[in-house]
């Protein structure tokens, strides 16, 4: 396989393995206030205890990555969301504070300053991953020098804050399937018209999202002209979307949870494919966009980390199992408990 294909292809793995991952904690984070107790709240922050900073190693590796094998990429994105990256390293770091610090200290005015921050930090980091997703889509200004001209206000465009609270419907469906699978009694069954709920927001913003696509993006919908394997990719997504409401319904919450990270995976995909061979499009000249090709590393570079990747990679895929493995069944209060 050509090399830069090679590594554009393991990039969106590792994307869509953190969207999948870190995608149900950060739902847990959005539908936080749903809890309406201490002990509540305490069991949904021990739902994601023991797996959140595992979950996040894949996005460490995706940047990584993302670095050794497309350099160009990596300093054009920084600099054009610059502001918003900041803010997603304040809202992972917040996520992990509120989660060590909450319940260190038995005080009202103390839980509920971290319990803020952890939703609020949560649906940030949700909502600034689709505000990327959007903008790459629509694409940046970026000149020849293959440098950001634009301003913060670019990123606020109508269609990347539609595509930000998309992912943060999403991530909360996700969430909501998985606090339900880890919770039980009158909690578990509380849960059941959230899920529902958070399918129904995520419907209708994906509908809109999808219209104004294919509407206003002509060269995100190119690759889509003809019959292909692109179009497995849709059938796949729209098949998880059906079962979703199924699964629910049936009270098959596990079918569920894997419909919905189908989803995520699904999406993260044609997002690839409508990008391909681009990684960051310039809106002011189609020839100034950033490919896989004039913004990658030399050959040597690129062989040398696709080695150092088949060997890492297994690693990444152990811990995660191992660690899903041992924390697996229901959660439980103890002494040791966020």
């Amino acid at each position: 396989m050509d090399l830069h294909i090679f590594w554009f292809i393991l990039i969106g793995i590792l994307l869509a393995g953190y969207a999948f991952l870190d995608g149900f904690d950060l739902g847990v984070g959005i539908v936080f206030y749903t809890a309406k107790t201490d002990k509540e709240r305490r069991l949904f922050m021990n739902s994601i205890g023991p797996i959140w900073d595992g979950n996040e190693v894949w996005l460490v590796t995706f940047g990584g990555a993302l670095f050794a094998a497309f350099p160009e990429v990596y300093a054009t994105s920084f600099s054009a969301f610059y502001m918003p990256f900041m803010l997603l390293l304040v809202g992972l770091v917040f996520r992990a504070v509120s989660l060590e610090f909450r319940s260190k200290v038995k005080s009202d005015i103390w839980r509920r300053t971290w319990d803020f921050c952890f939703f609020a930090s949560c649906t940030l980091v949700a909502f600034l991953f689709g505000l990327a997703v959007g903008n790459s889509m629509i694409g940046l200004p970026i000149d020849a020098n293959f440098e950001f001209v634009g301003s913060l206000g670019h990123l606020l465009h109508f269609y990347a804050v539609l595509i930000g609270l998309l992912v943060v419907s999403l991530f909360a469906l996700h969430g909501s399937v998985y606090l339900f699978l880890k919770t039980e009694g009158e909690l578990q069954e509380r849960l059941k018209p959230l899920m529902w709920k958070c399918f129904g927001c995520f419907l209708v913003l994906y509908l809109m999202a999808t219209i104004i696509t294919l509407v206003t993006i002509p060269h995100a919908v190119e690759p889509f002209a003809k019959p292909g394997p692109a179009w497995l990719v849709v059938l796949v997504s729209i098949l998880a979307m059906g079962n979703v409401p199924r699964a629910l319904y049936s009270n098959q919450p596990g079918q569920a949870f894997l419909s919905s990270g189908a989803i995520i995976v699904s999406l993260t995909t044609l997002f690839g494919i409508a990008l391909y061979p681009n990684m960051l499009v310039s809106s002011l000249d189609p020839s100034y966009s950033l490919t896989i090709y004039n913004a990658a590393s030399s050959e040597s570079t690129l062989k040398l980390m696709r080695n150092i990747a088949f060997l890492g990679l297994p690693f990444v895929l152990s811990y995660s199992a191992v660690v899903f493995w041992i924390f697996r069944g229901k959660v439980k209060l103890d002494e040791t408990s966020y």
